[in-house]
């Protein structure tokens, strides 16, 4: 038995997850638009990813501890994750890219559900912290693995970790407001573990169990002057220092984008 044709139509496009492309039933075209997710008012600074640029990311997020093992190539089998933020001009949703240490793009995450009036308090205010913010986990074929929705906020942010198909996770809770952040990962309302600030700036964080034993490490790195200059873009390097279970692990993936929403970008008032 043959498998019937991919019928023609727009599709992700496997180069850049912020386009679709058209197939025209037999061959790809060089037709592109953009996805329901891209904005056309963003302003991109940033061209492809470059995978040497990225090893030497890791070299200097690891300190050189980085390289010695390789994973299974997916979000949740790889020690070293890096997160890079895409750098925009103006910025209507955030949108991150995930790499593994050798510069192979692993998935990527992106804000969704973004109203027109939500994206004008973005553009024109700071209150954007204040209301919910939904965000997909993508692998590398831009199917979604992970949701992560942050309601709408006063003073500490929470986070509910579901399934592609919404059946639910856990919740990540921030514990406090002022001196060194924590957040604690919660299933079925018991504690699983939970990330710490190094420093009251949040540059690094480690990530413990519930033994409060590290598993993890989040190290924020340098992006580049244009980068740091001219956008709130963050780069991180995540060490993951075993194999993790569900849900531990799905914790910990979706903690990497936790930490951006939750400091950098509350950050802004």
């Amino acid at each position: 038995m043959t498998s019937s044709p991919q019928p023609a139509g727009w599709y992700p496009d496997q180069q850049n997850p912020r386009m679709y492309r058209w197939w025209d039933g037999q061959a790809w075209t060089a037709n592109t638009r953009p996805s329901h997710d891209a904005e056309m008012i963003e302003l991109d600074i940033e061209g492809a990813h470059d995978p040497d640029k990225i090893r030497a990311q890791v070299a200097r997020g690891t300190q050189g501890r980085g390289g010695a093992v390789t994973g299974g190539g997916t979000l949740f089998s790889e020690p070293v994750l890096v997160v890079n933020q895409r750098a925009k001009l103006i910025e209507m949703s955030n949108e991150f890219g995930v790499f593994d240490q050798n510069g192979n793009r692993l998935g990527g995450v992106v804000q969704v559900g973004q109203s027109t009036f939500k994206k004008a308090i973005r553009l024109l205010t700071n209150y954007d912290q204040y209301l919910t913010h939904r965000f997909e986990i993508r692998d590398a074929n831009h199917s979604t693995v992970l949701k992560v929705t942050r309601p709408a906020k006063v003073f500490k942010s929470r986070f509910l970790v579901t399934k592609a198909d919404d059946s639910p996770i856990g919740e990540i809770v921030q514990e406090n407001v002022f001196g060194k952040i924590r957040l604690g990962f919660l299933v079925n309302g018991q504690k699983v573990g939970g990330i710490f600030a190094e420093n009251w700036r949040a540059w690094n964080f480690v990530i413990k169990d519930h033994a409060d034993v590290e598993i993890a490490r989040i190290t924020k790195t340098w992006g580049g002057f244009v980068k740091a200059a001219f956008t709130t873009a963050d780069n991180y390097v995540v060490e993951i220092h075993r194999p993790l279970r569900d849900p531990l692990a799905s914790m910990v993936v979706a903690s990497a984008l936790t930490i951006d929403t939750a400091l950098k970008q509350d950050d802004r008032n």
